[in-house]
């Protein structure tokens, strides 16, 4: 009796360690999976100067996911209205000038990052590389998000890192004047007249940033060149140019109307704190609930005052006599 005890008691111990040791197993594969999926940080209102909210990254990730499932971008899409880079002046964490005027003739990689951002961290070798073997034709330039009374911290993380590009502490103006950085790390891309022409928010493969630099230097690629109308996807305040948005019907409006439902989007601001208007918060945040159903409110009270949906006017009265009325001429 005592033999067959000990023996049960085994066999549950036995099961037990099995159990922990699927359950350790399953976890792992869940944190696995995760860690694939976060391409993307996103930045703190305080960072943001609260005037974007954060973006979810979807865009982002899906289309991350389609670039690094291809070993070579198959399409390079350029802005068919792209805006000069908005101008600025500072000192690198070395104390160096860095001017926009410097950028003329060179495509320019303007990476807003921080050394708290895991995908930052891990494109940071992409780009020393980029940098290397461009380095004539093509300038990385990094923006840090990181607290400026960080800069040592950033300074020594880049240097473990061997960052052989400039690198700025962001300011408040360069984040307004690029559109406000909603999520990390995110990149503009500037061709050689200094006109940004594309906007990557999320962890790309390199072959994504090269392709597009050869492109503009005029190197040969394997990729097919597109250009876009820039509507808000590469900066917000282009978003008055837009014609679609983001989860917004207007099937049911006329041009006349769609028009007028468009004017009021771009002009009443979204309730979700972003101080967006409702336009510019559907194309920064197209998951946002807040933006989404004030979009449709919108567009049910501009379809509310179709013709079609009004009573009609009342017939105005004949201005001409009527012909059954009687006669005062006398005979």
């Amino acid at each position: 009796m005592l033999h067959n005890g000990m023996g049960s008691r085994g066999s549950m111990k036995k099961y037990f360690i099995f159990i922990l040791a699927a359950v350790a197993g399953l976890a792992g594969i869940a944190i696995g999976i995760a860690a694939g999926r976060s391409d993307l940080i996103r930045v703190p209102r305080a960072i943001s100067t609260g005037k974007q909210a954060p973006a979810t990254g979807g865009t982002a990730a899906l289309r991350n996911v389609a670039a690094q499932k291809s070993d070579r971008m198959q399409v390079v899409r350029l802005a068919s209205n792209p805006q000069p880079a908005p101008a600025f002046l500072a000192r690198d964490i070395d104390g160096n000038v860095v001017s926009t005027a410097d950028w003329q003739g060179k495509v320019v990689l303007l990476n807003f990052w921080a050394t708290w951002c895991p995908p930052c961290r891990e494109e940071i070798p992409e780009l020393v590389d980029l940098q290397n073997r461009y380095k004539d034709r093509l300038q990385v330039i990094g923006i840090s998000m990181d607290d400026p009374e960080e800069v040592g911290l950033v300074k020594k993380f880049a240097v473990r890192a061997g960052v052989n590009y400039p690198i700025v502490m962001a300011s408040r103006e360069i984040i307004q004047e690029y559109g406000g950085v909603p999520a990390l790390p995110t990149s503009f891309v500037v061709n050689t007249e200094g006109k940004v022409v594309q906007k990557h928010v999320g962890l790309y493969p390199t072959f994504v940033y090269e392709t597009e630099a050869r492109s503009l230097l005029g190197m040969p690629v394997e990729a097919s060149v597109e250009t876009f109308k820039d509507e808000g996807q590469i900066f917000l305040k282009n978003a008055a140019l837009a014609t679609e948005l983001p989860d917004v019907d207007f099937k049911g409006l006329t041009p006349e109307l769609k028009k007028v439902a468009l004017k009021r989007l771009n002009s009443e601001s979204c309730d979700c704190g972003c101080r967006l208007t409702l336009a510019q918060c559907r194309i920064n945040d197209s998951l946002c609930p807040i933006s989404k159903k004030l979009a449709a409110k919108v567009v049910e009270e501009v379809s509310s005052t179709s013709p079609s949906s009004s009573p009609a006017p009342p017939v105005p009265a004949s201005s001409t006599p009527d012909s059954t009325a009687p006669s005062t001429n006398q005979q």
